[in-house]
């Protein structure tokens, strides 16, 4: 009896042994594989963070100017977008150049999230450094839990100026007219160029716009200005171009000496064919202008000016335009006291509506008794046209072309008597003359016959 409870308590001991060491195994091999999975997911998370870091990338770079004169302060600006799945933080841009000074204002230092898909943009101002070249500068940013982002941006540095030139001009400018002067401004440069503001400036000068603005000129192009210019004295126009490349201003001038004188180019009216009439106390002055110029003459306007004074029907005469090499005529009524000086004032303008004028004096008063003899011959004539049609037929009266009231008494006076003796009596020397002459020559022929009859008589 004593033996089985022995041995039942034996083996009630080998089990409870066996299910306590069971246990124990359970338990480590639990632990285990709990450990193994847990280094197993931190491995893998740290793997995907580096990863979805990696899909940060520089989508975009643009500079402001985008080429940089020495010493210009600019910005620029660079675009990161995530491609990847989670969102990623990213600290501390920065661009790394021995050529650059970039101002560090701490803007970026503290960290930023760039969502799945989304992007991220940094502005860095910069200031570069001589001297001219082309260089490559280093853009940095950190990631929380990846590698850096690196990305060689190029910048360019030119001191090369703007160019300007005088395009068009007058050959001299005449004083008191306005004559266009257009400037051109070419850009040269690899980078645009904004907000140009031209100012001519000059002594005694003024200009029509005052300044003017071009808003831009973009690289390797140009632009042309013109301006207004009347000029009151000989000086030096100076034109000041102002330019903006990014937020810099820069300066250069273009200047061009104002020479006062004829405008080679210009109308150039020639009067002839001056020709005088009167009719009581109004004068009539007849002739043609030429124009010996280069330009057209517009709106061409002939009067007359002190002593003399524009009166009757034509006061002022509007010839129109005159064309080079073309010509027109006039016809001015007026009267004036005194016919030795009469001043003939041609006034015009050019194709940009400037005034002209030219005062030519002209000494009438030897023609005036002319131009009156003209005159009266023009009424003689009408006189004897209506006597032509009397009753005396031809003769136009009753005695005959020889008798009263005719026109021959009228034509004669007219032929020989003119009032510059004109006609037949301003021949009488001559016909003298020649009748001497032949009786000369006859009577020396006939010499011996009258030789003979003068014996004959004695």
């Amino acid at each position: 009896m004593k033996i089985k409870l022995g041995v039942f308590s034996f083996i009630l001991i080998l089990l409870m042994v066996s299910v306590a060491y069971a246990d124990s195994s359970t338990g480590s091999t639990t632990s285990s594989t709990t450990s193994s999975s847990s280094t197993s997911s931190t491995s893998s998370s740290s793997t995907t963070d580096v990863d979805n870091a990696a899909m940060v990338y520089v989508s975009n770079v643009t500079m402001d100017p985008e080429v940089f004169f020495p010493g210009d302060t600019g910005a620029i600006t660079v675009t990161l977008t995530n491609g990847g799945t989670s969102a990623i933080g990213i600290s501390h841009p920065d661009i790394l150049s021995s050529k650059l000074n970039v101002d560090s204002d701490g803007t970026w230092d503290t960290m930023s999230y760039v969502g799945a898909g989304s992007t991220i943009t940094y502005t860095l101002i910069v200031t570069a450094k001589p001297p001219d070249g082309t260089y490559y500068a280093m853009f940095s940013a950190g990631t929380k839990t990846g590698n850096s982002i690196h990305y060689p941006i190029k910048i360019e540095v030119d001191s090369t100026d703007i160019q300007a030139a005088i395009t068009d001009k007058p050959t001299s400018f005449s004083p008191e007219a306005e004559q266009n002067v257009t400037l051109t401004i070419m850009n040269t440069r690899d980078g645009d160029i904004k907000n140009v503001v031209i100012t001519p400036e000059g002594t005694g000068i003024d200009s029509y716009p005052a300044k003017d603005l071009v808003s831009s000129i973009q690289a390797s192009s140009s632009t042309a200005v013109t301006f207004g210019i009347i000029p009151h004295q000989a000086s030096n126009l100076t034109f000041h171009i102002s330019y903006q490349n990014g937020a810099n201003t820069h300066t250069t001038d273009v200047v061009l000496p104002i020479t006062i004188g004829q405008d080679k180019t210009a109308a150039v009216p020639v009067v002839n064919n001056v020709v005088l009439s009167s009719s009581g106390n109004t004068y009539e002055i007849t002739g043609d202008i030429t124009n010996a110029g280069v330009s057209d003459a517009k709106g061409v306007v002939v009067t007359v000016g002190s002593p003399a004074k524009g009166a009757g029907t034509y006061p002022e005469y509007a010839i129109g335009s005159i064309a080079s090499d073309d010509s027109g005529s006039f016809d001015v009524t007026f009267t004036c006291n005194d016919l030795s000086s009469v001043p003939l004032v041609v006034s015009w303008k050019d194709t940009d509506g400037n005034d002209y004028s030219l005062t030519k004096a002209h000494d009438l008063s030897t023609s005036s008794g002319t131009s009156s003899s003209t005159s009266s011959s023009t009424k003689t004539s009408s006189s004897s046209s209506s006597s032509m049609s009397g009753p005396g037929g031809m003769s136009g009266g009753p005695g005959g072309m020889g008798g009263p009231g005719g026109s021959s008494s009228s034509s004669t006076t007219s032929l020989f008597t003119g009032s510059n003796g004109s006609g037949i009596s301003s021949f009488y020397p001559v016909i003298v003359g020649v009748i001497i002459l032949i009786a000369g020559i006859v009577l020396w022929k006939k010499r011996k016959w009258i030789s003979l009859k003068l014996k004959k008589q004695q």
